[in-house]
């Protein structure tokens, strides 16, 4: 069983403060930038946050759906951590300044795939395709925050 990762960035013009506040509002912002890939999202604790406990349905490929229940943390400044209690995935948001008005925002999944042929295929698609879902994320945030 291998290590699978998946990471993208993207430079948003807003400064980092807000980029992180709204990735953080798990309430408002976060369920309406989520693409079309997300399904059956509902914030069961908090929803700011360090502390908060959501719910949603990741399809990944037409026949890959995943029932992600992601707790929160914020272990340091600029970062939230998402941690599947159904999975080993854990999703890392990390937002820092990119200049003036300017953040960098990058999200990079982690989990353990699967082992055998499955496991090679997982490897070597699942981070394209779980790459481009996080592109259209983070284009609606910065659609969101740039407003």
């Amino acid at each position: 069983m291998a290590q699978v990762e998946a990471t993208t960035e993207r430079i948003i013009d807003a400064d980092a403060e807000t980029v992180f506040d709204a990735l953080a509002d798990y309430k408002e912002v976060r369920g309406k930038v989520l693409p079309g890939h997300f399904s059956e999202y509902e914030v069961r604790e908090g929803g700011d946050g360090e502390g908060t406990l959501v719910h949603w349905k990741l399809q990944a490929t037409s026949k890959r759906v995943r029932d992600c229940l992601l707790e929160v943390s914020e272990p340091t400044d600029g970062q939230l951590v998402e941690k599947d209690r159904n999975s080993s995935m854990v999703t890392t948001w990390t937002v820092t300044p990119a200049g003036e008005g300017r953040s960098k925002a990058v999200v990079s999944t982690v989990w353990n795939g699967a082992g055998g042929i499955g496991g090679f295929f997982e490897k070597t698609f699942a981070p394209k395709g779980l790459g481009r879902i996080y592109d259209e994320l983070l284009q609606n945030l910065a659609t969101e925050v740039e407003k």
